[in-house]
Protein backbone atom coordinates (compact mmCIF):
# COMPACT_ATOMS: atom_id res chain seq x y z
CA UNK A 1 0.00 0.00 0.00
CA UNK A 2 1.03 3.59 -1.04
CA UNK A 3 2.65 5.74 2.18
CA UNK A 4 -0.33 8.14 3.47
CA UNK A 5 0.74 11.27 4.83
CA UNK A 6 0.12 11.85 8.40
CA UNK A 7 -2.20 14.58 9.59
CA UNK A 8 -1.11 16.81 11.65
CA UNK A 9 -4.04 16.47 14.21
CA UNK A 10 -3.20 13.51 16.76
CA UNK A 11 -6.90 12.50 16.87
CA UNK A 12 -7.05 12.26 12.94
CA UNK A 13 -3.76 10.45 12.93
CA UNK A 14 -4.88 7.85 15.06
CA UNK A 15 -7.94 7.53 12.49
CA UNK A 16 -6.04 7.25 9.84
CA UNK A 17 -3.37 4.78 11.70
CA UNK A 18 -6.54 2.54 11.82
CA UNK A 19 -7.82 2.65 8.15
CA UNK A 20 -3.95 2.12 6.74
CA UNK A 21 -3.74 -1.06 8.97
CA UNK A 22 -7.00 -2.40 7.61
CA UNK A 23 -6.61 -1.67 4.42
CA UNK A 24 -2.70 -3.35 4.60
CA UNK A 25 -4.80 -6.53 6.68
CA UNK A 26 -6.80 -6.84 3.42
CA UNK A 27 -3.92 -6.65 0.85
CA UNK A 28 -2.00 -9.20 3.36
CA UNK A 29 -5.54 -11.67 2.64
CA UNK A 30 -6.62 -11.11 6.33
CA UNK A 31 -9.61 -13.22 6.92
CA UNK A 32 -11.65 -14.61 10.23
CA UNK A 33 -10.93 -13.23 13.46
CA UNK A 34 -7.47 -11.26 11.74
CA UNK A 35 -10.17 -9.25 9.47
CA UNK A 36 -13.17 -9.09 12.20
CA UNK A 37 -10.58 -7.21 14.48
CA UNK A 38 -11.20 -4.05 12.07
CA UNK A 39 -14.48 -4.27 12.72
CA UNK A 40 -17.36 -3.34 15.51
CA UNK A 41 -19.49 -6.15 15.71
CA UNK A 42 -22.36 -4.13 14.63
CA UNK A 43 -20.76 -3.06 10.92
CA UNK A 44 -22.35 -2.23 8.09
CA UNK A 45 -20.56 -2.05 5.07
CA UNK A 46 -22.52 -0.11 1.53
CA UNK A 47 -21.37 -1.37 -1.97
CA UNK A 48 -23.42 0.94 -4.53
CA UNK A 49 -24.38 -0.69 -7.63
CA UNK A 50 -21.26 -1.32 -9.80
CA UNK A 51 -20.15 -3.42 -12.73
CA UNK A 52 -19.86 -6.60 -10.49
CA UNK A 53 -22.52 -5.54 -7.90
CA UNK A 54 -25.39 -4.42 -10.17
CA UNK A 55 -27.74 -4.49 -7.27
CA UNK A 56 -25.14 -2.87 -4.75
CA UNK A 57 -24.69 -4.88 -1.26
CA UNK A 58 -25.47 -3.93 2.15
CA UNK A 59 -23.61 -6.60 4.47
CA UNK A 60 -22.92 -7.24 8.48
CA UNK A 61 -20.09 -8.66 9.70
CA UNK A 62 -20.58 -12.22 9.24
CA UNK A 63 -21.29 -11.46 5.49
CA UNK A 64 -18.38 -8.86 5.30
CA UNK A 65 -15.79 -12.13 6.55
CA UNK A 66 -17.90 -14.00 4.25
CA UNK A 67 -17.32 -12.23 1.45
CA UNK A 68 -13.59 -11.90 2.27
CA UNK A 69 -13.08 -15.83 2.13
CA UNK A 70 -15.31 -15.94 -1.18
CA UNK A 71 -12.13 -13.14 -2.59
CA UNK A 72 -9.47 -15.41 -1.57
CA UNK A 73 -10.50 -17.62 -3.97
CA UNK A 74 -11.39 -14.86 -6.92
CA UNK A 75 -7.88 -12.75 -6.08
CA UNK A 76 -4.80 -13.62 -6.15
CA UNK A 77 -3.58 -10.57 -4.53
CA UNK A 78 -5.25 -6.98 -4.58
CA UNK A 79 -3.47 -3.39 -3.40
CA UNK A 80 -4.81 -0.43 -2.57
CA UNK A 81 -3.06 3.09 -3.44
CA UNK A 82 -4.92 5.48 -1.34
CA UNK A 83 -4.40 9.02 -3.62
CA UNK A 84 -6.16 11.27 -0.82
CA UNK A 85 -7.65 10.84 2.15
CA UNK A 86 -9.78 13.43 4.57
CA UNK A 87 -10.23 12.57 8.12
CA UNK A 88 -12.61 14.71 10.57
CA UNK A 89 -12.67 13.02 13.90
CA UNK A 90 -13.67 9.33 13.76
CA UNK A 91 -15.01 10.15 9.68
CA UNK A 92 -12.61 9.28 6.50
CA UNK A 93 -13.14 9.85 3.14
CA UNK A 94 -10.95 8.12 0.86
CA UNK A 95 -9.88 8.06 -2.55
CA UNK A 96 -8.02 4.96 -4.26
CA UNK A 97 -7.19 3.10 -7.13
CA UNK A 98 -7.41 -0.53 -6.35
CA UNK A 99 -5.91 -3.73 -8.39
CA UNK A 100 -6.60 -7.05 -7.92
CA UNK A 101 -4.98 -10.16 -9.62
CA UNK A 102 -7.27 -12.45 -10.67
CA UNK A 103 -6.79 -16.35 -9.78
CA UNK A 104 -9.90 -16.67 -12.26
CA UNK A 105 -11.02 -15.36 -15.03
CA UNK A 106 -14.22 -12.73 -15.18
CA UNK A 107 -15.36 -11.34 -18.56
CA UNK A 108 -12.66 -10.63 -21.05
CA UNK A 109 -9.89 -10.75 -18.42
CA UNK A 110 -7.89 -14.25 -17.42
CA UNK A 111 -6.41 -15.28 -14.69
CA UNK A 112 -3.60 -13.81 -14.04
CA UNK A 113 -4.55 -10.70 -15.46
CA UNK A 114 -5.29 -6.87 -13.34
CA UNK A 115 -8.47 -5.72 -12.44
CA UNK A 116 -8.66 -2.18 -11.60
CA UNK A 117 -11.40 0.87 -10.02
CA UNK A 118 -11.12 3.62 -8.90
CA UNK A 119 -12.65 3.60 -5.27
CA UNK A 120 -14.63 6.24 -3.08
CA UNK A 121 -15.08 4.83 0.47
CA UNK A 122 -16.55 6.28 3.62
CA UNK A 123 -15.62 5.28 6.79
CA UNK A 124 -16.92 5.97 10.43
CA UNK A 125 -15.37 4.31 13.12
CA UNK A 126 -16.36 3.62 16.80
CA UNK A 127 -13.64 3.64 19.80
CA UNK A 128 -11.52 3.24 17.28
CA UNK A 129 -13.29 0.07 15.00
CA UNK A 130 -15.26 0.52 11.78
CA UNK A 131 -18.51 0.82 12.14
CA UNK A 132 -19.83 1.82 9.12
CA UNK A 133 -18.41 1.59 4.97
CA UNK A 134 -19.94 2.61 2.32
CA UNK A 135 -17.76 2.20 -1.12
CA UNK A 136 -18.61 3.37 -4.38
CA UNK A 137 -16.30 1.45 -7.00
CA UNK A 138 -15.90 2.37 -10.79
CA UNK A 139 -14.40 -0.38 -12.19
CA UNK A 140 -12.30 0.22 -15.50
CA UNK A 141 -13.71 -2.05 -18.71
CA UNK A 142 -13.17 -5.33 -19.01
Amino acid sequence: MAAIPAPADANAAATMEVITRYLTAIEQGATGAALARFYDPEVIQEEFPNRLMANGARRDLAEILAGAERGQKVLTSQRYEVLNALVQGDEVALEMQWTGILAVGLGTLAAGDAMRARISSFITLRDGKIISQRSYDCFEPW
